[in-house]
């Protein structure tokens, strides 16, 4: 009911927009223009909801928060194609949505007590039995509720807001900070010389996740084993994703128990992604773990640090020179100070100098500030 919703009223974002744009930008002084109709936008799509209720009765099964979250759907994926990001980036033109294509509802606000032992009760659902990842922490309030299908089942995600979540610490052990480049070989080397080799998910799935593939191939366009087939392959690739993002918040785990700041290359990683190299990037996740590393930093109260990603790999950490080498030489080896190292901990120790100087930069400009 939501999907159909959705497509309506994109459907009515069209018609307008088809129907009173104009590639002439210029006519004759006596002309005949049409009456322009109102434009749909989000208050007056809002506001019809009220009479869809009247119309078509069914609809009042649907809470009204939820039921209100469609025309800001709608608004957001307009603007995303039309006026774009704050960069100016522009997405696609809106698609309609297929049939199990919608698969997120949203109540923006909820009831602390109706999330109790086992079981969550959704308006117009009722009370619904779930199986609880952990316990909400002491203090922490509720603030919305999020319905997800997925290849396994239904997940509801709860949005928590706490008032006593850390600021950032103001003074900062400089033994405890690092540096890591992340690689694919290993995952990530730090300035410590530490390593944490690359898991590759993917890359040890692909058996599984073939032959899957090519059940649903075989499979009969619109028949009941294809989309049987369709639901296996999905559960195969939700296993891959999930074990790929439980590795990457254990790893930032360990990382900030060990420093309080950690210093990161500000990667183009959507560029590389791009590369031949694109399977494994995309296999190792570095966006995740990087978002996840500076999530649980906030809330932790330490700092992720990004630093500029030139030249890392080719300068020498101990006396700067730059020894230009491709990618295949795994080794630093500098003809000035014969220093001689990996080519990743020679970049992890660049990146941690690099954080040091913004590091200091950035006090030094609080205090001048102060």
């Amino acid at each position: 009911m939501l999907r159909h919703q959705y497509n309506f009223m994109l459907a009515q974002r069209f018609n307008w927009y088809e129907k009173n744009r104009c590639s002439i930008d210029r006519c004759s002084l006596i002309c005949h223009l049409p009456e322009l109709t109102e434009q749909p936008n989000y208050y007056n799509q809002k506001a019809s909801l009220t009479q869809l209720k009247k119309e078509r009765t069914w609809y009042k099964d649907i809470h009204s928060q939820v039921l209100q979250e469609v025309p800001k759907r709608v608004e957001k994926a307009m603007n995303r194609w039309l006026k774009g990001n704050v960069k100016g980036k522009k997405s696609g033109r809106p698609r309609f949505k297929g049939e199990s294509q919608y698969k997120t509802f949203t109540y923006q606000q909820f009831k602390q007590h109706h999330f109790a032992n086992d079981f969550i009760k959704l308006s117009k659902i009722g009370d619904v039995k779930v199986i609880v990842h952990r316990p909400i922490p002491d203090g922490f309030t509720i603030k919305t509720v999020s319905v997800t299908k997925k290849a396994d089942g239904y997940y509801v995600t709860l949005s928590l807001d706490d008032k006593t979540v850390p600021t950032v610490k103001s003074d900062f052990d400089t033994d405890k900070i690092v540096g890591i480049d992340v690689g694919l070989i290993d995952f990530f080397v730090t300035s410590d010389n530490d390593r944490v080799a690359a898991p590759k998910h993917l890359r040890k799935a692909e058996r599984k996740l073939r032959k899957a593939q090519k059940c649903v191939s075989r499979r009969k366009l619109g028949s009941n084993r294809r989309k049987k087939a369709i639901r296996k392959l999905g559960r195969q690739h939700k296993k891959v994703a999930d074990t790929r993002k439980d590795f990457h918040f254990k790893t930032a785990n360990q990382l900030l128990k060990k420093y309080d700041v950690v210093a990161v290359e500000n990667l183009n990683i959507k560029g590389l992604a791009r590369t031949r190299l694109a399977k494994s990037i995309h296999d190792a996740g570095w966006g995740q773990f990087l978002t996840i590393l500076t999530n649980k930093a906030e809330n932790a109260g330490l700092l992720v640090i990004p630093v500029k990603p030139h030249g890392t790999s080719q300068e020498c950490s101990n006396c700067g020179h730059k020894v230009k080498k491709p990618l295949s030489e795994r080794m630093h080896n500098c003809p000035v100070c014969h220093t001689s190292l990996c080519r990743d901990h020679n970049a992890a120790i660049n990146i941690r100098n690099r954080g040091t100087h913004d590091l200091y930069n950035q006090a030094q400009l609080m205090s001048r500030v102060a």
